[in-house]
């Protein structure tokens, strides 16, 4: 089917041309065969690259551009929703409805607030967390949505977000009957059950746009599923970073996924000298360049030097310990094709699109905390092969398995390459999650009695697979622990929400957390310290990434608990009584340690190397725990303790920016972050005060303030600046930079 004979705004035809489009792939076909441009509901399953994104952009128009209407698309991940974001943004330009330009919203913070400015956009994009909070808050304009993507709507599955997803659907369905649902997916055994709770059409295909082949490599050979097999060269001892090369060498990228973060570094490492090799001059001179950018973002770490040494000769590593902004320069410049080799952690598969040649998956053994060492499941394996094979690059993708022995060969075959991936099932009935969606759906009003709060959870895709009386057992013991701990009450026989469960709820946070804070608050202490409230929300069950010591660390720890036991609102468990909780009780320690160290304006690396906290779990520790004390200031109004509100919101301040009190007013500025303001600071501009009075060549003259960001900061701040100072300071400027290129030309002619 061509493009030209969809039914289709012409304008919109125009775009897809220009970007290449002129004939579907056969999952689109089926889709648009099956309705999903006549408004109805669809679960389209099929690989990655097979399509999947250009139907949710055409079912998208047809609203917006024919009906009026307006859509929600949700995605499990931030980095995912800006890749949706930067996709829609092609068609910003076009007229909808009744006149305008097409609106386009990215969505994914703050989770206290019904963000009313999103009324005015057309297409939102969002996380799975965000639209759950715009439910909870009651958003108006949600009502309004005429068609909702859910994608990646397989990861119902997962214990973490799987709930999230869920109970957003069971609620966003309730609210609008007639909704229009489209969700994306990749293969999984049981769609046409996904496809029966949302009253949907299925559309389930293998087809992917470059075939796929799969096999295991023992002895320098890859024996693959359709029968074939091919000899490997030598050309490294390790047998995943010689597939690597191999591919490289043949004019391909590759990605190797590791079982762990230490491991992905080891193997990267492992491939840079050879890459670097392989590549032209041409291409070490722009890598030359691009480690150098990952060097100039962020502060320096001993894992950003790793990091930009490796991209020096074409190879990188991706874990969730790497800096977010160095994350996106890797993915930017692999999919550019200039890094050949990155070596990562099953998070890549799950996230955004970055499709190689050849994956290679090191290891089919993973730790689990708890668990010990398990093999992974067979649908996380078919998401990391998924990943094989670039469209218009690749003429087939290769995803391999590694075997030691011909026994594990045979096993890593059938069990893995031959097999088909689990059967997705729903995770809402584990109790921590459960709670929380329970007090949402009371506080927000979808629920007002037991008997609507029962059906409200029978429309469930958890009820849908075990029963409707399967449900209500654990939905009651999450009531009666709401009930019990005051978060709601009843009513005659209504069910209501108190206005500490009320605020509980729209603060997104657990009602264990709640409950703890509670406890906190309503006991008589004295005014607590920063310890002892950076103690309070490590103490929830909130805060994430969580903490674990390492043996070597526990003697400072102890020692840390002795010196502030009376600044902490809750006494440590007894090693003798209870050695596993005392252990966590020093780990939520260590979570407070490595915060308090960071609002001391201790450097990344430092955390790095005395915690061994990695840059990507330091912002996330930082943002969750920003996040928590801002909660913990709005309980805290709840509960009267007036007195605490300084403290609370000097320390989420501080927190966040990571400094010391007296930097608070220069952090407030845009563009200047935690070394810039103590460097103006130290050179003695302290106050917003001096900063106006401030001449531009003063504040050049700072290490790291260019002309640029001193012209930002006169003009936050309310500073004139003389004409002649500023053209003065700018021929100056350019004076320099004329100085620097000429001595790069002698250094490059020498």
């Amino acid at each position: 089917m061509l493009i030209d004979d969809l039914d289709i705004p012409p304008e919109v035809k125009e775009v897809l041309a220009k970007s290449g489009y002129r004939e579907l792939y056969p999952p689109q076909e089926m889709a648009v065969k099956k309705g999903a441009l006549e408004g109805r509901r669809l679960v389209l399953a099929s690989p990655t690259a097979s399509g999947k994104t250009l139907v949710s952009e055409l079912c998208a128009l047809k609203h917006i551009m024919e009906r009026g209407g307006k859509v929600l698309y949700l995605t499990p991940l931030r980095a995912l929703a800006a890749e949706k974001y930067a996709d829609f943004q092609k068609y910003r330009k076009l007229e909808k409805r009744g006149g305008g330009k097409i609106r386009v919203a990215l969505s994914t913070g703050d989770y206290d607030s019904s963000d009313p400015h999103l009324a005015r956009y057309d297409l939102i994009v969002t996380t799975n967390e965000k639209a759950d909070s715009l439910l909870r808050h009651r958003a108006e304009w949600m009502g309004s949505v005429s068609l909702l993507v859910a994608d990646e709507v397989h990861l119902l599955h997962e214990p973490d977000r799987g709930p999230t997803l869920e109970v957003t659907l069971t609620r966003l369905k309730q609210l609008s009957p007639q909704l229009q649902i489209l969700a994306l997916s990749a293969t999984i055994e049981n769609a046409e059950e996904i496809a029966e709770w949302l009253e949907a059409d299925c559309v389930a295909l293998d087809w992917r746009p470059v075939p796929l082949r799969e096999g295991v490599h023992l002895y320098d050979e890859v024996q693959f599923k359709d029968g074939g097999s091919r000899k490997v060269s030598r050309l490294h001892p390790n047998s995943a970073v010689n597939l690597a090369l191999q591919t490289v060498k043949e004019g391909g990228q590759a990605l190797i996924f590791a079982e762990a973060r230490r491991v992905a570094v080891n193997l990267a490492q492992k491939a840079v000298h050879p890459v670097k090799k392989l590549l032209s001059k041409s291409e070490l001179r722009v890598l030359k360049k691009i480690s150098e950018e990952i060097l100039s973002v962020g502060e320096r770490t001993q894992l950003s030097e790793t990091l930009s040494s490796m991209v020096e000769g074409g190879v990188a590593v991706h874990h969730a310990g790497i800096h977010a902004a160095h994350r996106k320069i890797v993915e930017d410049n692999f999919r550019r094709g200039l890094i050949k080799i990155v070596a990562a952690t099953p998070t890549l598969a799950a996230g955004v699109n970055l499709p190689a040649r050849t994956v290679v998956i090191n290891s089919y053994i993973r730790y689990e905390p708890g668990l010990g060492r398990t093999d992974i499941p067979v649908f996380e394996y078919k998401q990391m092969a998924g990943r094989a094979g670039r469209p218009l690059y690749d003429k087939e993708g290769e995803a391999i398995l590694l075997a030691s022995t011909p026994d594990e060969h045979e096993f890593l075959m059938e069990y893995y390459v031959c097999s088909k991936p689990e059967r997705i099932w729903s995770k809402l009935a584990v109790e921590r999650v459960l709670r929380s969606h329970v007090l949402a759906t009371i506080a927000s009003g979808f629920a007002k009695t037991e008997q609507g709060l029962s059906e409200f959870f029978n429309q469930t895709f958890y009820a849908h697979q075990y029963g409707e009386k399967i449900v209500q057992r654990p939905v009651g013991a999450a009531l009666n622990y709401l009930a019990e701990n005051e978060l709601v009450c009843y009513e005659a026989r209504r069910l209501e929400a108190t206005p500490f469960g009320k605020r509980t709820s729209e603060l997104y946070i657990d009602p264990v957390t709640a409950v703890v804070m509670k406890q906190a608050f309503l006991q008589e202490v004295k005014l607590p310290t920063e310890v002892g409230l950076l103690h309070l929300i490590a103490h929830t069950p909130d805060i994430l990434p969580r903490l674990y010591p390492y043996r070597r660390e526990m003697e400072s720890l102890e020692n840390f608990l002795r010196e502030h036991e009376r600044e902490l609102f809750f006494d440590p468990p007894s090693p003798q009584e209870d050695f596993v909780e005392y252990e966590d009780f020093l780990g939520e320690l260590k979570c407070v340690k490595v915060l308090h160290y960071w609002i001391q304006e201790a450097r990344e690396n430092d955390l790095l190397e005395f915690f061994r906290v990695e840059p990507g779990d330091l912002y996330r520790l930082v943002e969750r725990a920003e996040w928590l004390l801002y909660a913990a200031e709005e309980l805290a109004k709840l509960f009267k303790r007036k007195e605490l509100l300084p403290t609370l919101s000097q320390l989420r301040l501080r927190v966040k920016h990571g400094v010391k009190p007296e930097l608070l007013p220069l952090v407030a500025i845009p563009g200047v972050g935690r070394i810039r303001a103590r460097a103006l600071y130290n050179s003695g501009f302290k106050t917003v005060e001096d900063l106006k009075q401030a001449s531009l060549p003063q504040l050049t003259s700072v290490p790291g303030i260019g002309l640029k960001l001193a012209e930002g900061i006169k003009a936050h701040v309310g500073g004139l600046i003389k004409r002649k100072e500023l053209e003065a300071a700018r021929e100056a400027g350019v004076q320099e930079s004329l100085e620097a290129f000429a001595s790069d030309k002698k250094g490059g002619e020498n």
